[in-house]
């Protein structure tokens, strides 16, 4: 616990946590809610840029700790900003079905679907992000590129679902639709936890084979 509060001390990048608050941008009308994932995967790429800038990775190093602490401890302060972000963005979702705002022209609604493929696709970016980062331990650009390799065409395929009639239920905000989402949110849940663990395990292997 100590390692993570030194990571949200002083290896995060101020703008760690304004992104984390652009989950409030689901109350916007006409706008794609999956850019605002994308916000959620520069986050890391800005914070791990910054812990390299920062020779946060030799300092660490210094400290009473393993390279397995290191990494889960990064992990968890990406998994808390993606995860934080969807939960800040909640209650303006709630707030926008509240004030019966038109339906999103621009892509899917911010709706309990949306919050399944939210997180495997973040599922997917850290399973490509993390390894790649540690295979090194300092290029952040690179397994940032790699990571949006796969994240970018499935984040314009799930906002082609509400143009696409027979899945318009994963656009509705209607009720019984709703309940039929949430296996979706399930597999995202299940997705979300099983392949971040993975590709925390992956990236704790890989960097203990880096020599410091």
């Amino acid at each position: 616990m100590k390692l993570l509060y030194k990571e949200f001390a002083l290896a995060a990048h101020p703008t760690l946590y304004l992104f984390l608050v652009l989950g409030c941008l689901v109350i916007v009308p006409s706008y794609p809610y999956t850019v605002i994932l994308f916000f959620g995967c520069l986050a890391p790429y800005l914070t791990f840029l910054f812990s390299r800038e920062t020779n946060d990775t030799w300092y660490t190093a210094l400290l009473p700790v393993g390279k397995y602490g290191s990494v889960h401890a990064k992990c968890l302060l990406i998994v808390f900003v993606q995860v934080g972000q969807l939960l800040f963005s909640i209650p303006f979702a709630l707030l926008r079905t509240a004030l019966q705002i038109p339906p999103n022209p621009a892509g899917i609604e911010a709706n309990v679907a949306w919050y399944g493929f939210g997180l495997v696709l973040y599922a997917v970016f850290n399973l490509i992000f993390f390894p790649t980062y540690y295979k090194t331990g300092y290029r952040a650009g690179k397994a940032f590129v790699l990571a949006l390799i796969p994240f970018v065409p499935l984040m314009l395929l799930v906002e082609t679902f509400g143009h696409i009639p027979v899945l318009s239920w994963l656009d509705s905000t209607v009720p019984s639709d709703l309940l039929l989402q949430f296996p979706v949110l399930l597999f995202g849940i299940l997705c979300y936890i099983g392949i971040t663990l993975l590709s925390c395990r992956m990236a704790c292997t890989r960097f203990a084979k880096v020599d410091l």
